[in-house]
């Protein structure tokens, strides 16, 4: 599909030029160039250090002395001495590491001609095509689901054409191995950090296969002469099993996987692929409208994208994220982490872990209503294990039942506060991920049996709560303390505070979300006995003097040193929560919309993919177009559509496609809310197998602005309200059934 693509007339200079190819655990980056090419390889599993707790013996003794030192006012002191006494040892956790290089430089001509490359969403292939010695050179290279390979085909127009020379390098610890004249292995080990060993073994290697020509191998290079077409095959893997277990063997798994691989035919191999993955991105469309400047290579639309009308890029911003998703969090595989599954750097920027205070969760908000429910199942999988990791971090630092993560986790599952007291000292990101996932049970078709799953590991994560909330002197009120507002400084000279808005927004949440899964599963009395004592009892939303959401108990927003900090954590409320919006807490929206009128709309690029969310739970499409503008830009967006923070974090990607999918349709607990903040410029369009809450699956077709054709199939007999502009009706379908509304029909 041409609305699918992404095409450009010159070769990558920089690796956020290169186009991401991955099959949740294996990933790569594809140059394109013509004369010496480059896949810059990764594995999922593939991190420094090793299983670690990072927990402190220390913390504890020192607890209760801080949060007096907090309720006292005395914010600094406090800080200081929870810098020294609560922090995790050692204070920073593990990073996500790279792989290696494939290299092929060509023994053609360097000047090149009718250059193109491409990158197309709808297959899952990447493409470099050139003309050199007056010879059309073709390459395509995918990551195959179903053989758990990645394939590079080379051919031409003219027999015998292709000589090159192959190798492979990393910039990890390790030995090059000649296997024989069509095989290349190079093994080696991960590195320590921050104190803890490298435990992890890996190898990758390539199998090449030739039709014509010759073969031969010396000292790590493979040359290739006079070959009609090669295809390289190439895997990579590493010892890690589980958080908790390092003893797979990696060299055996990618000769397991290259020889059967290699016993393929690259017809059946291409074949399989796209299928696989069709059956995830086929199940979802959009189209917002076709322009001229839908012609133009993708980076010269990006730099356009503000000033000129291409409705089509932001569609096909939304398809990225679907196909990065894909590709980078299936079943089986490690959640998709700050850059996904793509990182050359072996000091990525912060770690390339999981920060869970708004990135990790951020990452997620996308694949539900996408239509990707078999995407979140990594998430699921980190959730169990990180009850597991976070019970030792619970009791050693807290003395609390249950399980906590701060605001950062890595591949060992590490749970402890790290970076800082001003950063890391917030003990809500379990409670959050659990809400998330809970949440998004309700879009699922079979929403019970994910939240049987969930409630051992959401009500452990409840307990920890009760355990960890303490009261605030002279109220009623019970409030995290230490916590903080993150990333965020208050007028006292910290970060450190009680009861901060976003907390008390999210553990609502949670325990709303829990309450009715804990009664109809039985036997809970006692724990939604818990739930009932503390919800009335946490402290509500403050307006504050200048109208706006108070971010913390005080009124200190307008004192704070950075007013337009990139972090929104207040209006989680907002979005994704549904504590506030327009039509039941009109004064609460209101003061969202004064707290993002000071906070400012120019932010870091995930910053942005959340104030997109915000101004569309706010209803105003255009002001979130003007957002969607600010993120699909140059400053904010790279030449491959990856998201610039800068650098790059793929957040940014998940936030923002989420974002203009919420403009369009807004989905709650009993209502579909079509076209909310739909902007003038986006006045017809279509949605395909958008997922909703109570299990449906949304078809729409609007225009001038107002929708003329509805689809609703529901998985689950349900009754939600429909709503738009002009209308409210309510539909009542069983397990199957499908409703369908046409322009007269909605428009009596």
């Amino acid at each position: 599909m041409a609305d699918n693509l992404l095409w450009y007339d010159a070769p990558a200079r920089l690796w956020t030029d290169a186009l991401p190819l991955g099959n949740g655990r294996l990933g790569a980056m594809v140059f394109g160039d013509p004369v010496s090419e480059r896949l810059q390889i990764n594995d999922s599993t593939f991190w420094a250090g090793g299983p670690y707790r990072p927990v402190n013996p220390d913390s504890y003794g020192h607890l209760e002395k801080i949060r007096e030192l907090i309720f006292a006012g005395h914010y600094a002191e406090a800080e200081a001495m929870a810098e020294e006494h609560l922090m995790a040892r050692p204070i920073k956790q593990m990073s996500y590491q790279p792989i290696g290089d494939l290299h092929i430089d060509f023994l053609h001509s360097q000047t090149i001609g009718s250059y193109r490359r491409t990158l197309d969403l709808d297959t899952a292939i990447a493409t470099t095509s050139y003309v050199a010695d007056g010879i059309t050179f073709f390459r395509e290279a995918f990551i195959s689901t179903v053989d758990g390979v990645l394939v590079l085909r080379l051919s031409a127009d003219r027999p015998g054409a292709i000589r090159c020379r192959i190798s492979l390098d990393s910039p990890q610890q390790g030995q090059l191995f000649d296997q024989d004249a069509a095989g290349l292995t190079f093994s080696g080990t991960g590195k320590a950090e921050w104190g803890i060993a490298a435990a992890l073994r890996f190898a990758f290697g390539i199998r090449v296969i030739n039709t014509g020509g010759s073969l031969s191998s010396s000292s790590g290079i493979i040359s290739v002469d006079s070959t009609d077409e090669l295809v390289i095959l190439l895997d990579a893997a590493t010892s890690f099993r589980r958080f908790d277990d390092v003893s797979g063997d990696p060299d055996g798994a990618i000769t397991a996987r290259l020889s059967k691989a290699t016993g393929h035919s690259i017809e059946a191999m291409r074949r399989d692929h796209i299928i696989e993955h069709q059956r995830l991105f086929r199940a979802f469309a959009i189209d917002l409208g076709t322009t001229q400047a839908a012609s133009h290579p993708t980076d010269r639309r990006i730099a356009g994208f503000a000033d000129g009308e291409d409705p089509a890029l932001a569609a096909l911003y939304v398809q990225f994220g679907r196909y990065l998703m894909i590709a980078s969090s299936r079943p089986g595989t490690q959640p998709a982490n700050l850059q996904g599954i793509w990182n050359e750097e072996v000091d990525p920027p912060w770690g390339s872990k999981y920060t869970a205070n708004i990135n990790l969760q951020m990452n997620y908000w996308l694949p539900a209503p996408a239509n990707l429910p078999q995407c979140i199942v990594p998430l699921v999988e980190m959730a169990e294990e990180l009850a597991e990791a976070g019970r030792e971090t619970a009791q050693v630092h807290y003395r609390a039942r249950g399980w906590v993560m701060h605001h950062n986790t890595d591949l060992w599952r590490a749970t402890g506060p790290i970076d800082g007291a001003k950063w890391g000292l917030w003990p809500t990101g379990g409670a959050w991920l659990m809400t998330q996932l809970l949440d998004l049970s309700d879009y699922l078709d079979d929403a019970d049996r994910l939240r049987r799953r969930l409630f051992p590991v959401a009500k452990a994560a409840a307990e920890f709560v009760f355990d960890a909330l303490a009261s605030l002197p002279g109220t009623n009120y019970l409030v995290t303390t230490p916590s903080l507002s993150p990333e965020n400084v208050h007028p006292h000279g910290a970060s450190i505070c009680a009861g901060p808005a976003m907390d008390n927004q999210i553990i609502r949440d949670f325990l709303n979300l829990l309450r009715p899964i804990a009664t109809s599963i039985g036997g809970e009395d006692e724990f939604v006995s818990e739930i009932d004592r503390v919800l009335p009892r946490l402290p509500p939303d403050r307006i504050g003097s200048a109208g706006q959401l108070q971010e913390w108990l005080e009124d200190w927003d307008l004192q704070a040193p950075e007013m337009h900090h990139r972090h929104v954590s207040h209006l989680y409320g907002l979005y994704p929560s549904w504590q506030i919006d327009m039509d039941n807490t009109p004064a609460l929206a209101a003061a969202a919309r004064r707290s993002l009128e000071i906070r400012g709309d120019d932010a870091t690029g995930w910053g942005i993919g959340w104030r997109i969310n915000l101004w569309a739970r706010l209803r105003d499409g255009d002001h979130a177009l003007e957002v969607v503008k600010l993120l699909i830009s140059p400053e904010r967006t790279y030449a491959n559509l990856f998201d610039a923070h800068p650098p790059f974090q793929i957040d940014g990607n998940f936030g923002g496609a989420a974002g203009i999918l919420e403009m369009l349709v807004q989905s709650r607990p009993g209502e579909i809310h079509l076209l909310p903040a739909l902007p003038k410029a986006w006045p017809r369009g279509s949605l395909r197998g958008l997922r909703v809450r109570g299990g449906m699956l949304l078809d729409l077709d609007w225009e001038n602005g107002r929708p003329v054709k509805i689809a609703i199939s529901a998985a689950r007999d349900i009754q939600t309200a429909i709503r738009f502009a002009d209308g409210r009706f309510t539909i009542t379908l069983t397990a199957g059934q499908t409703f369908m509304a046409s322009k007269d029909d909605l428009f009596v």
